[in-house]
């Protein structure tokens, strides 16, 4: 774990400096104690980075979990009693994880999944420009279209031209100079460039342009445009910001309904965030997503037992720490110390931190998860991978990114049994012969009930007086829905005097009497 600590250190601090927002903005967004986010945060990075196989993946807070959050500490009638049912949706995540329930993240449709990430770059530009220009009205970490303020986030944008603050906009456009500057040009000038991130330097210039303005001046930052960390007096006051669940609410069935839709929600987007990671990491690392769910799990537990928010693994961090050049689970368990340490040691310093600056960084992030050149690329590959990709990117955009995921992954197996359709037979006409067309009809590998209206509209319109070849040798696997159809047709052919010769392994049978006996007769092939 270790042999790639220089590179695993610095993505750390990225990955932190984009982690330390986020937790902050998706508690508020969930009308939970801001601190709660933190706390995910933390276990996120230390405890679910070291059980987790994935070797790039960030877990923490995740935005997709907001809403269903804010609802239920409502519905449930306290934070107390919502963490029951986190506690439970943990408890839930690890028997998905003993049942290999894991093995779902393999069936999303690669333009599905790359449809999800060019959505969520698009989200984070869209989201961050208001920050970037100190229009905080909309916490960091609401990644929906319907925003917690009342607005969206083509509205938000429109709002942030009347609301510009001088003083984060100025800083905002520092840290993204010396972003772009240190990775276009100095990341290649020497080991030391490499060693200390960019990020970090924006970051320490955004505090040195607080301490060196006035905030009250034309050119200062207000306190609302800073980073926003709970101070605690004292080390009691620090341990009186932990919550604990209050059992008691466990007997409540809506708690109950809480935890599993948690359970559900949070494992679906960590399979997605999971395939995500995998087709980004350089290295093509693949991660197993049956201990991811474990790692999860136990990670929700532990979250839950001391006052945390739900966890996932969630693209924003992992891409983050992909882009900075984390190698190995060391770069997200440091960060998750990172998290806990400074909010020990050096909360006061952390809340100098601009908005806007952090605004750059993600701003950067997303540019990189949605080049123009992938766009391009889509559209090369043929409309059964641009239709799934670009519904997916509509759908994340202006609605959220479940909704967004299920749009797109409901047009790809539309896609699928069109393809399906096409694809269950081979058809090759002849001339007449003594006095009949000779048609010969052959069967795909595998032939299922998807392709039941491709095979049945093929033999309807056989005209009159044809003379079928039916060649099933290539044929593995033959559904009994597409037998009953051949076994219909076979009575249908002899009003239209369409003679039919089977070809198979065991040979050519003419006319055979019953293909339903035929093909249970006929000898299994091994796969």
């Amino acid at each position: 774990m270790f042999k790639h600590i220089k590179s695993d250190l610095p993505a750390s601090v990225v990955v932190f400096f984009v982690a330390l927002p986020l937790c902050l903005g998706i508690a508020l967004a969930s009308g939970a104690p801001l601190f709660s986010g933190l706390i995910a945060g933390i276990v996120g990075g230390i405890v679910v980075g070291s059980l987790s196989g994935s070797k790039i993946g960030v877990s923490g807070p995740a935005a997709g979990l907001a809403a269903i959050v804010l609802t239920a500490i409502g519905t449930l009638g306290s934070y107390e009693n919502f963490l029951v049912a986190v506690v439970l949706g943990g408890i839930i995540q690890l028997v998905f994880g003993f049942l290999k329930a894991g093995i779902i993240g393999y069936y999303f449709p690669s333009s599905v999944i790359k449809g999800m990430l060019t959505g969520i770059g698009i989200i984070i530009i869209l989201k961050q420009i208001p920050h970037f220009f100190g229009y905080d009205a909309d916490p960091e970490g609401d990644f929906a279209f319907f925003q917690v303020d009342g607005q969206n986030s083509f509205s938000e944008i429109v709002n942030t031209f009347n609301n510009i603050s001088i003083g984060a906009t100025i800083v905002g456009f520092i840290g993204l100079g010396i972003l772009l500057l240190w990775s276009n040009v100095l990341s290649k000038k020497g080991k030391f460039f490499q060693i200390i991130q960019g990020p970090l330097v924006a970051v320490v210039a955004g505090i040195a342009y607080y301490f060196i303005t006035n905030e009250n001046s034309k050119y200062g930052i207000n306190p609302e445009h800073l980073v926003s960390v709970p101070v605690p007096d004292s080390f009691n006051s620090f341990l009186g910001q932990f919550s604990f669940p209050n059992f008691t609410a466990i007997s409540n069935p809506q708690v109950w309904v809480t935890g599993f839709t948690i359970a559900l929600v949070a494992s679906l987007e960590t399979l997605l965030c999971v395939e995500a990671t995998d087709k980004l990491d350089p290295h093509k690392n693949v991660t197993p997503t049956n201990r991811e769910l474990l790692a999860q799990g136990t990670g929700n537990i532990i979250s839950g037992l001391i006052g945390g928010l739900p966890i996932t693994q969630v693209i924003v961090r992992s891409s983050a720490n992909i882009q900075s050049g984390g190698r190995t689970k060391l770069s997200a368990i440091v960060h998750g110390f990172l998290l806990l340490i400074s909010v020990i040691l050096i909360p006061t310093l952390l809340n100098k931190i601009p908005l806007s600056v952090l605004a750059a960084v993600l701003l950067i992030v997303g540019y990189k998860l949605a080049k123009p050149a992938l766009f391009k690329e889509m559209i090369q590959l043929g409309w059964k991978q641009s239709i799934p990709f670009f519904v997916t990117v509509i759908g994340i955009v202006f609605t959220d990114l479940l909704v967004g995921i299920g749009l797109g992954l409901t047009v790809g197996i539309v896609v699928i049994l069109i393809k399906s359709f096409q694809n269950s037979h081979f058809l090759h006409i002849e001339d007449k012969s003594n006095g009949k067309h000779r048609i010969k009809m052959t069967l795909a590998e595998e032939v299922t009930f998807f392709n039941k209206g491709a095979i049945l509209k093929e033999l309807d319109s056989l005209p009159r007086d044809t003379y079928l070849e039916l060649d099933v040798r290539k044929t593995r696997y033959l559904d009994n829905d597409i037998i009953e159809i051949l076994e219909d047709f076979a009575f249908k052919a002899k009003e239209r005097n369409i003679d039919i010769q089977l070809i198979s392994e065991r040979g050519i049978v003419e006319n055979p009497p019953s293909y339903i006996e035929f093909f249970e007769l006929r000898p299994k092939k091994s796969a």
